[in-house]
This record gives C-alpha cells, structure tokens and sequence, in this order.
C-alpha cells in the first residue's frame, strides 16, 4: 500500500462509525484553526531552516488536507482524489511551456505565463 493510501486508509478507521469520536465531530469550520496554526508552524520552520521540524509540519498540513477532503466526501462534495486532479489540472494548465506550446526561458517569463493562464481559467469559471 502505498504511503498516502495509508494515510487514506487511517483517516477512514478514525472517521468510521466506531471511529475518534473528536474525529467524527469536526467540520470545515472547526478544523479551520487547526489548518491556520498548522500551516504557520509549517512557515516557522522554513523561516527557521529547520528541516525536520518542516517535514513534521507539512505531514500535519496534509493531514489537514486529507481531513477536509474526507469531510466533504462524506458530505458527497468531493473527494481527496478530485483534489489531487485540480492541482493536477492547474500545475499542467499554467505550466504551458513545459505542458503545452508556450516559450519562457527565465522565471518572470515563467510568472508572467502562470498569471495569463490563470486569468484564461477564471474566465472559463
């Protein structure tokens, strides 16, 4: 099994029925502190240069994020996979010169591809 897949699979034991039942209680909206703190401990670490402390942290961010993507799958909105093909989408949309026809050669060409791409998606919204 893979890594995530185990990730999946634990998140799913403390969600069941004869799961966490702090788990079982959280929503969106009381997760929310959790995903601010997590994420600025994450930012601490890098501002530190602590490279542990950031691996420890960005497990609790994804953590996060597969919490709220289970919440919504058990809410029928979404799942963890169509949170994985969005970014999936959006890496390989605004990337066009490495996934499509487009030319740059420096990162502000880079920058600049990435902002054109993302006003041609919100337009397709």
């Amino acid at each position: 099994m893979s890594t995530i897949n185990n990730l999946l699979k634990i998140m799913d034991e403390l969600l069941a029925p004869d799961g966490c039942p702090w788990d079982r209680e959280q929503t969106h909206e009381s997760l929310r502190p959790y995903m601010i703190e997590e994420c600025q401990e994450a930012v601490e670490a890098i501002d530190g240069g602590n490279m542990c402390a950031l691996k420890d942290e960005l497990g609790d961010v994804l953590l996060q994020v597969v919490f709220h993507a289970k919440i919504a799958e058990k809410a029928g909105n979404f799942t963890f996979d169509d949170v994985v093909n969005a970014i999936c989408h959006k890496l390989t949309s605004r990337h066009s010169h490495i996934f499509g026809d487009d030319k740059a050669e420096t990162a502000e060409e880079v920058a600049e591809l990435w902002a054109r791409n993302k006003k041609l998606e919100n337009r397709k919204t």
